[in-house]
């Protein structure tokens, strides 16, 4: 999976990107990151990458040329990859999002910053819009680490034996259960008897109604789009007639 990013801010990334999962799939060869200074591209002696708006207005733009430069010696490199921009009017990264663009050969990811892209690079160039959510920062940087973060954990081997994309919150679209590990007891706080029980379908069916429980308490959004059993549909009916003070 190759990840080529075009940022004004190659630096943002050195810390993310060499550590944990990021680091050990890199190691494997699993992944490939590579970092694009769009700056390099401006043809002006002091590599100017923004301008002020037409029509007025506060902040600056990202100019088209250094930018649609950048993006074509890239795309030339990896014709099967895919433009994608971070951009705030995208489409919501989820789960699903972040398993169907790890399908992909190669993400191209443009960050953007300022008040915004010229407008032209998106008609010329991006083939895919991806937001976090709904609140500003200061450039895509972030959201492009993110982006790789989710993305890279779907990658075939990229996660260690112990650890499991698959029992994730979202994977099924519901929450996790609840996670515990020693000591049994800690400040009067014990660990539920039945994950100390060693019956492992007891435990599964625990794990399966808190997962349960907490969606409906926590993200109660997330149950119209769920894969749920008649089984699960069962027990949310029975958490409806408990009410939400005994799922506290």
């Amino acid at each position: 999976m190759k990840f080529d990013i075009l940022t004004l801010f190659p630096g943002m990334f050195s810390g993310p990107f060499d550590e944990s999962i990021i680091r050990r799939a890199r190691e494997k060869q699993l992944i490939d990151i590579r970092l694009h200074n769009i700056r390099d591209y401006a043809t002006d002696r002091h590599q100017t990458a923004d301008d002020a708006p037409y029509g007025g207005g506060a902040g600056m733009v990202m100019k088209v040329e250094p930018l649609a430069a950048c993006i074509e010696v890239v795309k030339a490199h990896n014709p099967s990859s895919t433009v994608v921009m971070t951009s705030p009017q995208g489409r919501r990264l989820t789960h699903k999002v972040a398993a169907e663009l790890a399908l992909r050969p190669g993400l191209i990811i443009v960050c953007g910053r300022y008040e915004g892209i010229d407008e032209r690079v998106r008609q010329l160039y991006v083939e895919d819009d991806i937001s976090l959510g709904d609140y500003v920062l200061s450039g895509g940087e972030i959201a492009a680490m993110a982006l790789v973060d989710s993305v890279t954990r779907l990658v075939p081997g990229a996660l260690g034996s112990s650890e499991s994309a698959g029992a994730d919150s979202f994977c099924d679209g519901l929450l996790e259960y609840p996670q515990y590990t020693r000591p049994p007891e800690f400040r009067g706080l014990k660990v539920p008897e039945v994950l100390l029980s060693g019956n492992h379908e007891a435990i599964r069916k625990w794990r399966r109604s808190q997962s349960l429980r907490r969606t409906r308490l926590l993200r109660p959004d997330l149950l119209a789009d769920a894969e749920l059993t008649e089984k699960d549909r069962k027990l949310l009916t029975e958490l409806e007639r408990e009410g939400d003070g005994h799922d506290r």
